[in-house]
C-alpha cells in the first residue's frame, strides 16, 4: 500500500472534490463512508471506499496509511450524533488510529469554520482573532481544533477555517427565489462566502505549502450583505427582486443563507441556522502563504458561473 495514498474522511460536498483532484494526479484517493450504499458511488469515482463511522471507533479499524488526511466530516442532523462526537471524539478516533500506522501521515487537514470567530460587530477577523464561538457546533470545532492541536499529530496539522461554501446544487432558498416567495432570513447579515472549487484548491495549496501547525481562513476575502446577494442573483436568473420576511426565533428552524460551513459549521452540508456572529473575514494569509489563485476571487464571479449553469439546464428562466 503506497504512503503516497490520501484519506479523505467525509466525502461531501468539498471533500468529494478533494478526492478527485489528488485522484486526478495519479494519487490512490481512500474515502472514508458511513453508508456502505454509497461505496459503488465513490468507486465509479476511482476512489476507494472505507466504510466507516467516526463515532463508532472500531469501525475505523480498517483506515489505511496515508500521506495525506483530510477530515470534513459533517454532521448529519438525521442521527442522533451530537457535534462533539462527530467533530471532536471522531476524529481524535481517526487520529489515534492513523497514528498507530508506520509512518503515521505527514499531513493532517481539518476543515473548521470562521463562525469559530463568533461575532465581531462587523470587523475584520484574521487568524490572529479571538475566537468568540457562538452554538453548539461552532463550539465543538474550535475543541476540536485544540484538541488536534494537542495531538502527536498536531505537527503535522493545518486548520482551514472556511467561509460559507456555496457553488452548484448549494445556493440556499434558490426555489423561494425563483417563484418569488419570501426569504425567511435576515436581510441586513454579512456574508462571508468560498466557492467550493476554491475550496478545493485551497486544500491542495494547504497541503503543498502549507505551514504546520498553523490556521487559515479560506475565503474570498470579499463579504457581503444577504440582501446584496440575493438581489443580484435574481438580476443573473431574471426572476423577482427578492422579498424578505422575518426569520424564525433561534430554536424554531430559522434557516441561514448560503454559507453552510460558517453558520452551521457542519463540513460542507445544507445551510443551517445563524449563529455565526457579524464579522468579515480575512483571507490574505491564505493568498500569500498558500499561493491560492480564485477562479471565482468574489460572490458575483461564482453567481455568474452557476446562474450560467441553470439557465443552460433549463432551471431558470432568462
Amino acid at each position: 500500500m503506497s504512503i503516497q495514498a490520501a484519506l479523505v474522511v467525509g466525502c461531501g460536498y468539498l471533500g468529494l472534490r478533494v478526492a478527485r483532484r489528488w485522484r486526478a494526479t495519479g494519487r490512490e484517493v481512500y474515502a472514508v463512508t458511513r453508508r456502505p450504499e454509497r461505496a459503488a458511488e465513490l468507486v465509479a469515482e476511482g476512489l476507494r471506499p472505507v466504510v466507516a463511522d467516526v463515532t463508532v471507533a472500531p469501525s475505523l479499524a480498517d483506515l489505511p496509511p496515508a500521506e495525506t488526511v483530510l477530515y470534513a466530516v459533517g454532521r448529519d442532523r438525521q442521527t442522533r450524533a451530537s457535534a462533539q462526537a462527530v467533530y471532536v471524539e471522531g476524529l481524535l478516533a481517526v487520529l489515534d488510529r492513523l497514528a498507530a500506522h508506520h509512518p503515521p501521515p505527514r499531513r493532517v487537514l481539518l476543515v473548521s469554520s470562521t463562525g469559530v470567530y463568533g461575532d465581531a460587530a462587523g470587523m475584520w477577523v484574521n487568524e490572529s482573532s479571538p475566537c468568540l464561538a457562538q452554538g453548539e457546533a461552532a463550539r465543538a470545532l474550535l475543541a476540536a481544533e485544540a484538541a488536534l492541536q494537542a495531538h502527536r499529530l498536531g505537527r503535522q496539522a493545518i486548520v482551514l477555517r472556511l467561509a460559507g461554501l456555496y457553488g452548484p446544487g448549494r445556493l440556499p432558498k434558490l426555489a423561494d427565489l425563483l417563484v418569488g416567495n419570501p426569504l425567511p432570513v435576515d436581510p441586513e447579515a454579512v456574508l462571508n462566502l468560498i466557492h467550493v472549487e476554491d475550496a478545493a484548491r485551497a486544500v491542495l495549496a494547504a497541503e503543498a505549502h502549507g505551514q504546520a501547525p498553523g490556521v487559515y481562513n479560506i475565503a474570498d476575502g470579499h463579504p457581503v450583505v444577504r440582501r446584496q446577494f440575493y438581489q443580484y442573483l435574481a438580476e443573473l436568473l431574471g426572476c423577482p427582486a427578492p422579498m424578505f420576511a422575518p426569520a424564525p426565533a433561534e430554536g424554531a428552524g430559522r434557516v441561514a443563507a448560503p454559507h453552510p460551513r460558517e453558520e452551521s459549521a457542519a463540513a460542507p452540508p445544507a445551510a443551517g441556522r445563524d449563529r455565526s456572529g457579524t464579522k468579515r473575514v480575512d483571507n490574505r494569509r491564505m493568498l500569500h502563504e498558500l499561493g491560492v489563485r480564485l477562479a471565482y476571487p468574489t460572490w458575483r464571479q461564482g453567481l455568474a458561473s452557476i446562474a450560467a449553469e441553470l439557465r443552460a439546464g433549463g432551471q431558470a428562466p432568462g
